[in-house]
């Protein structure tokens, strides 16, 4: 019994060991995928010297940053600054993780994906919560992808966690729950 009970803990241990590695990875690398590839691409945020190697390697033509405008903050004025030197467009649309979107801010969301230049690359802090919904909304209300490959980018392998109670980020899995409809997945 007791063999069986340490066995299921080493395990445990051996998946929350792996997790935390995946995780570290995740913001490691940047968090860096292609949402829909030559298209649109996703990240944490980044420094200069990965927005530069981002241009080179996808071309990517607008940031936007999911964080909000933040005269003054380093890390702001750092984006702002490697954008406009490589003749990157950039774009602020303010989001929390912490709080739901309504139709209306959805919308707008949706609207400034689909105008912005491509490709586009949209960030937000860590590129898993703010930037997973937002990639979820551009697969199904603008690449015109279905239900699944649209909740994946709102998930754990992006380093999304959504509990109830728990995940300070819940309010994103809220939103793209209460837009499912609209979007056209009445069934959900």
């Amino acid at each position: 019994m007791w063999r069986w009970i340490r066995r299921c803990l080493a395990g445990v241990g051996v998946v929350m060991a792996a997790a935390i590695i995946y995780l570290a990875y995740l913001q490691l690398s940047g968090n860096f995928h292609a949402v829909v590839a030559g298209e649109v691409y996703r990240a944490a945020q980044m420094d200069g010297q990965r927005l530069a190697r981002w241009k080179r390697e996808h071309g990517i033509a607008t940031v936007l940053n999911l964080r909000g405008e933040n005269t003054g903050a380093d890390w702001y004025e750092a984006e702002r600054g490697v954008a406009e030197r490589l003749g990157i467009g950039h774009i602020d649309f303010r989001m929390s993780a912490a709080r739901s979107l309504d139709r209306a801010q959805v919308q707008d969301l949706l609207q400034v994906m689909r105008d912005a230049p491509k490709p586009l690359l949209i960030h937000c802090m860590g590129g898993a919560d703010r930037t997973g919904l937002a990639s979820a909304l551009y697969v199904a209300g603008i690449a015109g992808g279905g239900e699944e490959a649209a909740e994946w980018q709102l998930s754990p392998i992006f380093g999304h966690i959504g509990i109830p109670g728990l995940s300070r980020a819940y309010p994103m899995d809220v939103t793209w729950e209460d837009m499912e409809p609209w979007l056209g997945f009445p069934d959900s």
